[in-house]
């Protein structure tokens, strides 16, 4: 029932944030392109075919194809031995899953949604994230928990939160944040073929999004190294550091500063455990600016960390004070209008960046 609740608030939400994200699409007619969904199957179905060990659990995984279609098809082709329908049981399902990763399986864990990943936090926390620690390096965990995260549209506070921040505090796991079908395709291969915990957190609001993909991504062998930032667009007057839905924001947040003069550098962190701290000073090195942009609540969160790591590492570079966009430190409204005044806008990214340097905000 909440997945086909949640299907029609993503249709009408896909509706309202098509024309932010069309803006990117700057690329030939003639590029290959690949939805997210896609990306994150096809990524799914050749990591199984190449590892007998790999198999997915999880809610609605097999004969419904995934609460959002990603693992469309695999049961038909691997067999509900390696495609595991559980009960509404998240405490259950993930802590088998962590056990059959200390043997040497490699668990592929769905959550409907992260927000459900709160009922199986011991397992990833204390079993998953600790275990190569506390058996001095004896146990494995190789194990990678996947699905939705953040705000979707219409869904409340329960179902609405980012579990980025949460995740990436704890040391022993590893926090994956996919943008595009690049990203997801690569980082989930990578996050699989990892001997540790992998937290991997996707937006279902970019499921149906089109992306351009080239042949090497659409290699088998494709995949993209943990830990490593990507420059989605070069700039030199201001670095804007996101993740997620956020970096297509932030990619048309620059577009509209172009047009005022202002040239902005679009980070695009892929990782948030490990943090590619290396490319973000870079980037402040040689902008002397920075905005960070995320959904999530503002305290403690991963925009804090970056503005910490770039005072600790590239204070004497900056020209102006570092601007933080996040989301309103407020449970998640259920009303429309309030949703949208909860989560960060292109507007408020645009204002962001001029106040940094030092443009007149409107």
């Amino acid at each position: 029932m909440l997945g086909i609740v949640r299907q029609k608030t993503l249709e009408q939400s896909l509706k309202k944030i098509r024309p932010a994200v069309s803006v990117l699409r700057s690329y030939s007619s003639a590029a290959k392109q690949m939805t997210v969904r896609e990306a994150l199957n096809s990524a799914l179905d050749e990591e199984m075919s190449a590892d007998s060990k790999v198999f997915l659990i999880g809610e609605e995984v097999g004969e419904y194809q995934g609460a959002y279609k990603i693992t469309k098809g695999l049961l038909d082709k691997y067999g509900p031995e390696r495609v595991l329908d559980t009960p509404i049981t998240e405490a259950g399902f993930t802590g088998i899953a962590v056990g059959a990763a200390y043997y040497g399986l490699k668990p592929v864990v769905e959550f409907m949604t992260f927000n459900f990943s709160m009922q199986a936090i011991d397992h990833i926390i204390n079993s998953a994230a600790k275990s190569n620690y506390m058996s001095a390096g004896q146990i494995s965990v190789p194990i990678v928990f996947r699905g939705p995260n953040g705000a979707a549209a219409g869904v409340g506070a329960q179902h609405s939160q980012c579990y980025a921040a949460w995740y990436a505090t704890c040391p022993g796991l590893k926090v994956l944040t996919p943008y595009n079908s690049e990203d997801a395709r690569g980082l989930l291969k990578a996050a699989i073929r990892d001997p540790d915990p992998v937290v991997f957190l996707e937006n279902e609001l970019l499921y149906g999004e089109s992306f351009p993909i080239s042949n090497e991504v659409l290699d088998s062998s494709f995949c993209l190294p943990i830990g490593k930032a990507k420059i989605e667009r070069k700039g030199k007057h201001v670095t804007i550091a996101a993740y997620s839905k956020m970096v297509g924001y932030s990619l048309k947040a620059a577009e509209i500063l172009e047009k005022d003069g202002i040239d902005a550098e679009v980070i695009n962190l892929r990782s948030i455990r490990p943090l590619d701290r290396s490319a973000i000073n870079d980037s402040v090195r040689k902008t002397n600016r920075l905005v960070t942009v995320e959904e999530a609540f503002p305290q403690h969160g991963v925009g804090a960390e970056i503005c910490a790591c770039v005072v600790e590492e590239s204070f004497v570079y900056l020209d102006a004070p570092v601007e933080r966009i996040a989301g309103a430190d407020v449970p998640m409204p259920y009303a429309a209008n309030l949703e949208r005044m909860a989560v960060p806008q292109v507007e408020d990214i645009v204002r962001a960046a001029k106040r940094a340097c030092y443009r007149s905000v409107q």
